[in-house]
């Protein structure tokens, strides 16, 4: 753990320094500060299933979308495009803004329906959908799954509106958060078969197919 922290601790102050002479703005408490979060994150959930007793849904997702890690890439984003770095603007990315919480939202609920799909399990993986699950006696997944795609849904509006509304982000950062969204599905919307089938033609595309001159 200790060569794992030393890592962890070396690039970000690398990325920071880099950071400082593009933009003259040294982030690196608030680098520090994001990936605190996630790995106390990690740990309460380590926690929750090494004893066996999960949290509520709600309990559960407030966690999970921390340990999603996407507002340790969104805060390294806001400070490498250097774009709107005020200190109001770096106190605010600090403290998981809607912006972000939306984004990170939408890859939690997404990530715990594909898992439970691609294992094939009814919730048993340590998810929402088990926790929904066991909230909500006698639901079957497919109820779980309409509710996970609700949520998902109004996340969606809320992350639309955040970057439709005037906010102190730059177009650009809003436009990389909904970009993280938008890969999402890709990443786990499993087929019968447990494969990522328009993953794979994306990918196809991308490696085998010739661009039109």
């Amino acid at each position: 753990m200790k060569i794992c922290f030393k890592a962890l601790n070396n690039i970000t102050n690398e990325i920071s320094y880099e950071i400082y002479k593009e933009h003259g703005w040294n982030p690196v408490d608030s680098l520090r500060k994001a990936w605190a979060s996630l790995c106390r994150a990690f740990l309460v959930e380590a926690r929750w299933f090494a004893s066996g007793n999960l949290p509520s849904g709600d309990k559960y997702l407030k966690n999970g979308i921390l340990s999603s890690g996407v507002h340790v890439v969104l805060v390294h984003i806001f400070f490498l495009l250097g774009q709107g770095t005020s200190k109001e603007n770096v106190e605010l990315i600090s403290n998981f803004p809607p912006i972000i919480s939306s984004t990170a939202t939408i890859l939690r609920l997404w990530d715990d329906l594909g898992s439970a799909k691609e294992e094939n399990q009814d919730g048993h993986d340590g998810s929402y959908v088990e926790c929904y699950l066991r909230e909500n006696e006698g639901s079957s997944f497919e109820d779980a799954r309409k509710q996970v795609l609700h949520m998902i849904s109004d996340a969606w509006k809320q992350l639309n509106q955040e970057c439709l509304s005037p906010n102190p982000f730059s177009s650009t950062f809003s436009k990389a958060s909904l970009n993280i969204a938008r890969m999402v599905p890709l990443m786990y919307d499993y087929d019968d078969n447990h494969r990522l089938p328009i993953l794979e033609e994306h990918m196809k595309s991308l490696l085998y197919e010739n661009v039109s001159q």
